[in-house]
């Protein structure tokens, strides 16, 4: 079950949590609809290519990433997302699009946009496209310790 290693890892850290089942939803407009969760608070997670390092840039699912943004706000010559063949195997434990932002437990920096810092609270997915964790973002932003930049976009 993909979720297992996240709620170890949270579980371990002593993190409180709640772990949101919901039918089938492979868009993140269609997981918030479905888990009933706000499209700013679904925290949706973004593959790239930072200076070609891989890396992943979390944001609201109701806004989509601008890639000269993040360059810029990352100090980078180069951004821009990564194809699946470049990141399925860094995710076994994973559906492939629903990889939890949690960079930390695959080697990755994670990115987060200023957006998604301004929520108290954040839901995102387990590793599967029928499972939703919410968590606080303070706990969230504690755990993964993301860099916090301006690259989010409404859509």
């Amino acid at each position: 079950m993909p979720i297992a290693t996240l709620k170890k890892f949270l579980d371990d850290e002593h993190i409180q949590y709640v772990v949101i089942s919901h039918s089938p939803a492979f868009t993140a407009q269609q997981i918030a609809a479905s888990a009933h969760v706000k499209g700013r608070e679904l925290a949706k997670t973004v593959m790239v290519k930072i200076d070609g390092k891989l890396a992943m840039a979390v944001l609201p699912a109701s806004q989509k990433v601008d890639l000269d943004r993040l360059r810029e706000a990352a100090g980078a010559e180069r951004v821009e997302l990564a194809a699946e063949r470049e990141f399925r195997d860094r995710f076994p434990d994973c559906d492939l699009g629903a990889m939890p932002p949690f960079g930390n437990l695959y080697g990755l920096d994670v990115y987060v946009a200023d957006t998604l810092a301004d929520d108290e609270e954040i839901a995102f997915n387990a590793g599967s496209f029928t499972e939703l964790v919410r968590m606080t973002y303070q706990d969230f932003e504690r755990l993964v310790q993301p860099k916090v930049l301006r690259f989010a976009v409404g859509v």
